[in-house]
């Protein structure tokens, strides 16, 4: 077995583990301060939305120029008295952009163009792309982001309980402000492809999220017939138990992606790769972080403020400390939960972090006397 699955094994069995959950103060922290500086950045320096969304023109040539990406660039801001975006083609040729241009307006634009590029006017092409169908498209990605996030609050209430569906949704705001404010600290052109991308990456942190949570529904059933793990540390476990398989499934989905934004769009110059790698890449990390460090201590939390789990919570610390004074380890003392409290073919119960288990057939199991 390989070391990593290997490790996966013993974090799965409970014999190894690191607690997330108590340091879930850091992580939030941490979130917090990523939050902050994705709003300023989207404050200051604002989304930089592409032609789509804006209109104006787009004029490429499939003949070589006779002048720079950056010769061009300045004729074209020259030429139309706006910002261009200018990029080289795999033949050659030039696409530039140049936003909030009419039709009247591109005419003479195209004609100082093949001057300037030294390209004649026929060779050319001008598209107009009016702003109504951004718009259009913006609203409608906001409106299926609407139903969307409403649907996966109500399942998840459903399927698990309304604290883990506050806590799904929690990560996914998380994750969208955060893959939103990096689009407008590096300054990446917003288009369509963003917004799909955007859309994309909610499917991906919510897999990961029920993933963890699913193995948490199952660790506590029975939990208050028993007096061995607090919520949190139920919790922890599920996390653990889960982690190498998070790691696994997010590590293959990002190395496609990382192709499409590093190589693709970066050292081949695919700029166009770039609307949409860069939303996948940032929203895929973000999402499995946020899965981990934020949704399932934020249940933990949530879940901790019952009553019952209060009650459960100072018994459990009292009979530590009984068995403490005593020079004894609360393991050693019989439970009182019924057996089948944490089903031992499941193994999601439920582990006091960085505790050992013994091997099957020797000393306890949890859940078992």
């Amino acid at each position: 077995m390989s070391r990593l699955g290997n490790l996966g094994a013993r974090l799965y069995r409970g014999e190894v583990g690191y607690d997330f959950i108590g340091k879930r103060k850091i992580w939030y922290g941490v979130s917090i301060l990523i939050t902050i500086t994705a709003i300023i950045g989207l404050a200051v320096g604002g989304l930089n939305m592409g032609i789509e969304f804006k209109g104006g023109a787009v004029f490429t040539t499939d003949v070589k120029a006779k002048i720079s990406t950056s010769q061009a660039h300045e004729a074209a801001v020259a030429a139309s008295g706006h910002e261009a975006i200018v990029q080289e083609l795999g033949n050659g040729g030039l696409r530039i952009q140049i936003t909030e241009v009419d039709t009247a307006k591109a005419d003479a634009i195209k004609t100082q163009l093949s001057k300037d590029l030294g390209v004649p006017a026929a060779k050319i092409n001008a598209d107009l792309v009016g702003p109504s169908w951004g718009e259009q498209i913006a609203n409608k990605a906001w409106t299926g982001l609407g139903i969307f996030m409403v649907l996966v609050v109500v399942y998840l209430a459903i399927a698990f309980e309304w604290r883990m569906a506050i806590a799904a949704l929690v990560a996914l705001i998380h994750d969208i402000t955060i893959t939103v404010g990096v689009y407008a600290l590096v300054g990446f052109e917003v288009t369509p492809g963003t917004v799909i991308g955007l859309l994309t990456i909610l499917g991906y942190s919510l897999y990961d999220t029920v993933v963890v949570f699913d193995s948490l529904k199952e660790g506590q059933k029975g939990i208050t017939k028993q007096t061995r793990f607090t919520y949190s540390e139920i919790a922890n476990r599920s996390i653990n138990s889960t982690l190498v398989r998070s790691i696994n499934t997010t590590v293959v989905a990002l190395l496609p992606v990382a192709g499409l934004l590093f190589i693709g769009g970066g050292v081949l110059g695919a700029g166009m790769l770039n609307d949409i790698s860069l939303s996948l890449f940032v929203g895929l990390a973000a999402g499995a972080y946020s899965s981990i460090f934020i949704a399932t201590p934020l249940v933990a939390d949530l879940k901790e403020r019952e009553p019952q789990m209060k009650a459960l919570k100072k018994r459990i610390l009292a009979k530590r400390a009984a068995a403490a004074a005593r020079g004894e380890s609360p393991d050693d003392e019989r439970d009182d939960q019924p057996q089948d409290a944490f089903p031992e073919d499941a193994e999601t119960a439920g582990a006091v972090v960085g505790q050992r288990r013994q091997p099957r057939g020797h000393g306890r199991t949890p859940g078992k006397r």
